[in-house]
């Protein structure tokens, strides 16, 4: 498990209670901590760490002897830890994103960002409505793996399945990528319009007009629609958008009532995705000609080009339109 934030250190303490884990935490200091105290403190307090876990800082103590690699690392910095771990990578069989973003600079998936690191290692993605603290806490959930071959999603279907921690299989990691990545910044607009006084209709609206936007890239981009009705598209984007322990919707929460992002963001120990995703995610979309309009005025937001109030009128005063795609619809099965 690379990576020692809240969501690698809640998936370590699932496979970890069945399986021998190792957790790599980027800093000394971090990784001796949670040897010393049983739990990581700092971005999972409260949660008691398997005893099977071996701790480390280093990722060659971490990798070694692992087939299958966890990547939970943000996705502005998982193709540097990727790079620094390719000399090590000569015998691992899988890696498994669990990040939910598109790197910026290329609006490239965390997949796809493995296939150019370590181009003969098969890459997935784990996803679903899994947010940390009640996953690490054992209550009921569920995920989907995705992984080009069905084989090899059982594999790792196999570590995660638990009888609190339902593991789904299937092969669309465009659309689980896709998916992951939309419903983060589709949570900072849920969370604007929360923080702007908005109801429950808004709220609802921005959820369900996001999910035709989530759909309409990811089927452009090949993923399936059905996809988008699961797990790792519904499922995800209504837990992250309604949650007050969504990180996405706490920043879009904070926005809407008017601070800045640097105060938000200076303020938080973790990374929300959809802040540094938004505009590589709308440089993906134009890029295969997909209207994303949610998403065109979370970037502007977050770029600190419009306030707020304005982007809630940018998207109402938008001309009228049918409610469904026909390339949308031509994706569901007969």
């Amino acid at each position: 498990m690379i990576g020692a934030g809240s969501w690698g250190t809640a998936m370590a303490t699932i496979v970890g209670a069945s399986h021998p884990v190792s957790l790599w935490a980027r800093s000394d200091e971090l990784a001796s901590s949670m040897r010393e105290q049983g739990e990581n403190a700092r971005y999972l307090p409260g949660i008691a760490l398997p005893d099977r876990i071996v701790i480390t800082s280093s990722l060659e103590e971490a990798l070694e002897g692992a087939r299958i690699v966890f990547m939970a690392v943000p996705s502005h910095g998982f193709r540097q830890v990727l790079v620094g771990a390719k000399p090590l990578a000569s015998e691992i069989d899988a890696v498994v994103s669990l990040a939910k973003g598109i790197e910026m600079g290329t609006n490239l998936r965390m997949s796809e960002v493995v296939g150019q690191v370590l181009p003969d290692v098969p890459a997935g993605v784990l996803t679903g409505p899994n947010l940390a603290r009640e996953v690490a806490q054992g209550h009921p959930a569920a995920c989907v793996v995705a992984m080009p071959d069905e084989k090899l999603a059982e594999r790792v279907q196999t570590l995660v399945h638990t009888r609190m921690f339902r593991t789904y299989t299937g092969t669309d990691v465009i659309g689980c990528e896709i998916a992951g990545s939309t419903k983060n910044v589709m949570a900072i607009a849920a969370g604007i319009g929360d923080g702007l006084g908005l109801g429950d209709n808004t709220r609802a609206v921005l959820i369900t007009r996001g999910l035709a936007e989530l759909g309409r890239l990811g089927v452009a981009l090949g993923g399936k629609v059905l996809t988008f009705g699961g797990l790792a598209g519904v499922g995800d984007l209504v837990a992250t958008c309604a949650s007050p322990q969504s990180r996405n919707r706490t920043v879009g929460f904070a926005l809407g009532e008017g601070r800045s992002l640097d105060e938000i963001v200076g303020g938080m120990h973790m990374v929300a995705e959809g802040v540094k995703s938004a505009g590589p995610l709308v440089g993906l979309a134009r890029a295969h000609g997909v209207e994303m309009p949610i998403a065109e005025q979370v970037q502007a937001i977050v770029e600190g080009r419009c306030s707020p109030p304005q982007a809630l009128m940018n998207l109402m005063e938008r001309p009228s339109r049918p409610e469904w795609d026909e390339e949308l619809l031509r994706g569901l099965p007969a």
